[in-house]
This record gives structure tokens, C-alpha cells and sequence, in this order.
């Protein structure tokens, strides 16, 4: 095979590979989830959530919540001017599991679905803690209809 016909073979092949990789990556999702709209004028977020009855884990966890997460998220996760609500249907377990919360509060997390700006870490809470808020922010979420039973996975 002459050097020529060889470099048309593997300029082929690369172009047949570019196409290919541009397919996956169209098919994969490439570009970003609009299943749950970006919007901070949603209707479907509640002004005021209904608190609900609450777990001994929920309990703890509305105690910690307040403390650490309720100047942006308000006492009851339904937002503020600082933060999104949390009683809402983009984060229920589906799209946001409870290890993608633990992330978010061990190490913050870039924002992606409202214009809040990057959530920073919430320093000083233990795994157990943070269990403690995910069952309180599931609780809520259960009681606002946003889900129909807490995740089995959801420590509480």
C-alpha cells in the first residue's frame, strides 16, 4: 500500500472516529439536563413549606438545618433571596440523590440550576450530621408532596 493510499486510510478512519465520538457524546447528553427548567420564578416552589411531622433524625436534623443552612434556604428549605429552595422538585432524590447533598455540603458545589451563585462548604458538621439534614430536607419534601416516601437509602 503506497504512503499516500495510508494516510487517506487513517485520515478516514479519524474523521469516521470524530463523527462517531460527536454522536455519543449528542446521544449522551452533551448538552445540559432541561428536564428541570432553570428558573427562580417557578410556581411549583412553595412560598411558605409545610414543616410535617418530623423523625427523631428529621428532628436533629431541623435543629442542625437551621443552624447552618437556613440563612440561605430559610427554616423551612423553601428559599430565600441568598438560596434555592430545597423543597422542590429539582432536588428530589431522582435528580439529586442524598450523596450528591453530602457532596454539596462537605465540599460546596458550582451552581447549575439557579443564579445563587457556587454554594461554599458548610464546615464543621460530621457524615452523621449531615444525614441528620438530608432526613429533615427529605421530611420536608415528603410532606410537600415533592416526593411519595422518603428514600429508603436516607438515613433516618
Amino acid at each position: 500500500m503506497s504512503h499516500c493510499r495510508r494516510s487517506a486510510t487513517r485520515f478516514l478512519s479519524l474523521i469516521a472516529l470524530l463523527a462517531v465520538a460527536m454522536f455519543v457524546i449528542a446521544a449522551c447528553g452533551g448538552e445540559e439536563d432541561n428536564s428541570y427548567v432553570e428558573a427562580q420564578s417557578d410556581d411549583t416552589a412553595p412560598v411558605t413549606a409545610i414543616k410535617g411531622e418530623l423523625s427523631e433524625a428529621g428532628l436533629a436534623g431541623e435543629k442542625l438545618f437551621i443552624a447552618n443552612c437556613s440563612a440561605c434556604h430559610g427554616n423551612t428549605a423553601s428559599g430565600t433571596s441568598l438560596g434555592p429552595p430545597l423543597v422542590h422538585q429539582i432536588y428530589e432524590p431522582g435528580h439529586h440523590s442524598n450523596a450528591s447533598f453530602v457532596i454539596a455540603v462537605a465540599r460546596g458545589v458550582r451552581s447549575h440550576h439557579w443564579d445563587f451563585g457556587n454554594m461554599p462548604a458548610v464546615e464543621g458538621l460530621t457524615i452523621d450530621e449531615i444525614h441528620q439534614v438530608i432526613c429533615y430536607v427529605r421530611e420536608l419534601q415528603l410532606a410537600n408532596d415533592i416526593i411519595d416516601e422518603v428514600p429508603t437509602s436516607t438515613p433516618c
